[in-house]
């Protein structure tokens, strides 16, 4: 942390400068831990002003961040309504393909109840063609019949009737025998023509069944064409299904890339918000400090009463803060307790200054409590309590320590670092 108003020590301000230049410059003091003895000079309100600079950078950065998010979500609002518009033409083309596919059933059905209609007429026109063979067959007989009946008589001439005359019993037998002739030939001239009637009715019949089967035949050549009309269409409304399946799957993947675009985005904004508001209260912080640090008043060494727990409170707590550090830090961190207690700006013990709320870590965290339980502190960091005790400085009279706020973006030049408070 930055420190407040200190007396007026070249020593101090070179010192602390010196260690302030060090840490800019990626230099390792405290493991990273800056002390920082801030004199009511130009360092104090360089540190403010460094501050506010990079405030100002990081609401920049925000914004910009803020106007980039708004920027992709207009452009993933336009991709979910293309979405929505392929979505709505894919459902569209489905029904299409649906009616499509119903009409091509029903037009199948039909073309199958048109072979099956023509198969019969098939089947009717050859039974017509058997009984008009039979009828013709039947007709050739009788009319061979009737030839053999005429040439008969032909050939016997007036003999026939003279027999028929001398062989009658009677003159009624004679006329029954006449009429029988006669019915005879009556019967054969009836029945030929009654043959050559079927013969042509079963001829019409046939024709007319041929003309049905034609007209059966051209039905179901229109209904072929009909179908493969519609099957064009059918491979139409696919490749459209298909086109349209492609430029979704297209949007989708754009949505996902926007939507990752957002989300980064919209996590660079919550690190950077956080950065902002780290560096807010830094700044709040810095000013706290330099207004403090106008009002404050030191106290002597000698008026420092101390209790009995405080070495070994200090020594614990100089393990938790720099147990790995060289001699010279640990006595940097007993230095600036010892600092605070001197200071009027703190409370005026040594177990008040490191319990005071918000302001060792260790102490908020239980590390110290724990450190003390099993007495972790070195002989080092005894060494160092009791050199701090002595008023021993390795910082002057620093009071704060200043560390490094994580960087956030990759691009964060060294210069542009910035600065959080163990307060």
């Amino acid at each position: 942390m930055i420190i407040h108003k200190q007396p007026n020590s070249k020593f101090c301000f070179r010192n602390c400068t010196e260690l302030f230049r060090k840490f800019l410059r990626g230099g390792s003091v405290l493991s990273g831990v800056l002390v920082v003895s801030v004199m009511a000079g130009s360092l104090q309100v360089y540190a403010t002003q460094e501050t506010q600079q990079a405030l100002d950078k990081a609401r920049q950065e925000a914004n910009e961040t803020r106007q980039a998010i708004s920027e992709n979500k207009d452009t993933l609002d336009a991709l979910n309504d293309t979405k929505s518009d392929l979505s709505e033409q894919w459902s569209n083309l489905n029904l299409q393909l649906s009616g499509i596919t119903s009409t091509l059933a029903e037009l199948s059905a039909k073309i199958n109840d048109k072979q099956g209609e023509i198969s019969a007429k098939q089947e009717e026109i050859s039974q017509t063609e058997k009984e008009l063979e039979e009828a013709v067959q039947t007709q050739e007989e009788q009319y061979a019949a009737m030839k053999k009946r005429i040439q008969f008589l032909y050939e016997r001439g007036n003999r026939f009737y003279l027999d028929i005359l001398l062989h009658s019993g009677s003159y009624g037998d004679l006329l029954n025998k006449s009429s029988y002739i006669k019915q005879l030939n009556d019967y054969d001239t009836k029945t030929l023509e009654k043959y050559k009637e079927t013969a042509k009715e079963i001829q019409q019949h046939k024709q007319e069944l041929e003309q049905e089967q034609e007209a059966l035949e051209k039905q179901q050549d229109e209904l072929e064409d009909l179908r493969s009309e519609v099957n064009s269409k059918a491979g139409q409304v696919t490749g459209l299904l298909t086109q349209t399946a492609g430029s979704l799957n297209s949007a989708n993947a754009q949505i996902s890339t926007a939507q990752d675009a957002v989300d980064a985005l919209q996590d660079q904004l919550d690190s950077q918000n956080e950065t902002v508001s780290a560096l807010e209260k830094q700044l709040a912080e810095e000013r706290r400090l330099q207004e403090l640090s106008n009002a404050s008043v030191w106290r002597n060494l000698s008026d420092i009463s101390f209790a009995d727990q405080d070495r070994y409170l200090l020594a614990n707590l100089i393990y938790c803060e720099a147990g790995g550090e060289p001699y010279e830090g640990q006595v940097a961190v007993g230095a600036v307790v010892m600092n605070r207690v001197k200071s009027g700006a703190f409370p005026g013990t040594v177990s008040e200054v490191i319990y005071q709320r918000w302001q060792f870590e260790p102490a908020m965290t239980g590390r110290l409590a724990l450190a003390l339980s099993e007495n972790r502190a070195t002989d080092s960091c005894y060494q160092a309590a009791d050199a701090a005790m002595a008023g021993q400085t390795t910082v002057g009279e620093c009071l704060f320590f200043r560390t490094p706020i994580p960087l956030t973006r990759a691009r964060t030049p060294a210069s542009c670092l910035t600065m959080s408070w163990h307060c």
